[in-house]
């Protein structure tokens, strides 16, 4: 952390702090919301970096302590409190390398999650739906907002498609690597013969784009307005409230009808089309200038199985970070922030390094 100029750090934090007391930033509130954002990360880098200053002082004076000799007991305390420090300073360097490397890729605050029924028939849409129930609940639990754009439910209660908008502080970091294949193996419950069968879901997760990111051109867009539908393809309200839009120079096509709402479902599908774009602008620019580096997001990598379900052995097993996690019916009910906080903390690690 050597290029880690602190003195410069403090100075923005001030400068942000008077800005954020202006009265009127009230006003804009999404300029607000993006000054108190990076005040509070720049808060973040102060506090670690203090903790790590103090880790080598530390240090240095149990060093001073065991090379002087002058009392022998005195020196093996201090040579097993060395061991603890230094310990403890790898854990906070990672720690201040983590808040640094999130600041660098500006970190959005909101993201949209999809999930799709992979192969494995209505066994793959009812797995799909578990996947979805799994993150919602996860995000009650975390605090943060969460929106269901869109859903595609079955006749026996599985699931299509779905688009979530997630925000709140912590939840890029957590699920940003939640993209790909995952898999799961277990009996149906329309299995006769006690069979296990495996089937797939895929997760898509993007930073939601910014109002300012992405300009929409209106000639480029195509708006149909249809009936919403429900399982079975019946009509669910007799007005037409669900939102269809094709943007026509990249055929990217997104619907609506989370809302009985024909117009909250046009300002959903406009959110979900303009981070499919951001992202697909994203993955464009990181092909022509980083082509060794694998993005978690949006690349080949979403074809690969990332993690696999399986309930005879009452197993979660993460194939890109090699560990399991047990008790499926629990992690599944949202009770998966060990999974979450390993996962994207080993892999942040990875791409860091």
């Amino acid at each position: 952390m050597s290029d880690l100029n602190i003195s410069e750090i403090k100075q923005e934090y001030d400068n942000l702090t008077e800005k954020l007391g202006d009265p009127e930033l009230v006003s804009r509130w999404e300029e607000f919301q993006e000054l108190a954002r990076r005040r509070k990360t720049l808060e973040k880098i102060i506090e670690t970096s203090s903790k790590l200053d103090s880790l080598k002082a530390q240090i240095e004076e149990a060093k001073q302590i065991i090379s002087s000799q002058e009392d022998a007991q005195l020196s093996s305390l201090a040579e097993q409190e060395l061991t603890t420090l230094l310990e403890k300073e790898q854990e906070v360097n990672r720690e201040l390398k983590q808040i640094l490397s999130s600041d660098q890729e500006n970190a959005p605050r909101a993201l949209i999650l999809e999930i799709r029924a992979g192969t494995g028939g209505e066994e793959a849409s009812l797995f799909a739906a578990n996947l979805l129930d799994m993150y919602q609940k996860y995000t009650s639990s975390k605090g943060w907002k969460c929106r269901l754009l869109e859903s595609s439910v079955t006749d026996i209660g599985g699931l299509r498609e779905a688009s979530l908008e997630i925000e709140g502080e912590g939840a890029w970091e957590k699920l940003r690597f939640e993209g790909g294949v995952h898999r799961v193996q277990r009996i149906p419950t329309t299995e006769k013969q006690g069979r296990i069968h495996t089937s797939t879901a895929s997760v898509a997760v993007m930073p939601k784009a910014k109002k300012s990111s992405i300009s929409l051109n209106p000639a480029d867009l195509r708006i149909e307005i249809y009936n919403a539908s429900g399982p079975g393809g019946q009509n669910v309200n007799k007005r037409k409230t669900a939102v269809r839009i094709v943007h026509i120079p990249t055929n990217t096509v997104v619907t609506s009808q989370a809302s009985r709402n024909q117009q909250q479902n046009r300002d959903f599908a406009y959110a979900i089309l303009e981070s499919r774009l951001q992202q697909k602008k994203l993955e464009e620019e990181q092909s022509k200038s980083a082509q060794t580096r694998k993005a978690q997001i949006g690349t080949a990598d979403r074809s690969e199985k990332i993690r696999t379900y399986n309930f005879p052995q009452d197993r979660i097993t993460d194939h890109r970070v090699q560990k399991s996690w047990h008790n499926i019916e629990n992690i599944l009910q949202g009770v998966a922030d060990e999974m979450f906080e390993e996962t994207s903390s080993i892999l942040a690690q990875e791409e860091s390094s």
